[in-house]
């Protein structure tokens, strides 16, 4: 299964649910990283092989993807978006349709049959090519109970399968409310802690010491 993880604003909170998601998946994952923050959010060491982005305008053949995972945790393997190290300072366009989504996906797709595994992509904010991200299975918004969020969500080109909403204090929206703004519906909700930022800043997301509502509420998704 392909799990699309994407928001319509930053600060949604996409790389932690799709790093939870991935992190904590039940057998292997894979989890693919087209927004570039994942390695800082994991506390990973600098590296200076490049990544997924580089490959999409690159010709390089499918299985050279293979040689650019890193290591996570024994079950879970990181796609990398560009180097750490080297950063590539030519900007590429993800939502242009002319780069390799079809062989991308073909390479997602066989991944996960061969291993048995899941895929989980963080998309963030970055605007990816209409026809990719149509071919996920789930597309999953994440999103914060906010007006200018929804209003984004609700112009999105491709509809997500489901809803994850960071609940916080102090909102007046309801989940019928977020239900019909984006036409999907809420498959996981996930309160507001300070605990989560204060594990991602000590560097203890990988130590499995996030809170376990985490865990339960996003490994209780039917895949």
């Amino acid at each position: 299964m392909i799990t699309l993880c994407h928001a319509a604003k930053g600060g949604s909170g996409t790389t932690i649910v799709a790093c939870s998601r991935a992190i904590h998946s039940p057998g292997p994952s894979l989890l693919v990283d087209l927004e570039g923050d994942v390695p800082l959010m994991l506390g990973l060491a600098d590296s200076d092989r490049p990544g997924v982005v580089d490959w999409l305008s690159s010709r390089a053949p499918t299985a050279h993807l293979d040689d650019l995972l890193i290591d996570v945790t024994p079950d879970c393997v990181l796609l990398p978006a560009r180097s750490t190290t080297h950063p590539s300072h030519d900007r590429v366009d993800l939502a242009d349709r002319e780069l390799r989504w079809d062989e991308l996906m073909g390479w997602l797709t066989r991944w996960g049959h061969d291993t048995g595994g899941s895929v989980v992509i963080d998309a963030g904010t970055t605007r990816l090519a209409t026809d990719f991200v149509e071919r996920c299975p789930s597309r999953w918004l994440v999103t914060r109970a906010c007006y200018l969020s929804l209003r984004r969500a609700g112009r999105l080109a491709v509809a997500p399968t489901g809803i994850v909403v960071i609940e916080e204090p102090g909102r007046s929206l309801s989940h019928r409310d977020i239900e019909a703004s984006v036409r999907a519906p809420i498959v996981a909700t996930l309160a507001w802690d300070q605990r989560v930022a204060r594990s991602i800043d000590a560097g203890l997301l990988l130590s499995g010491r996030l809170p376990r509502g985490i865990h339960r509420a996003l490994t209780r998704v039917a895949a």
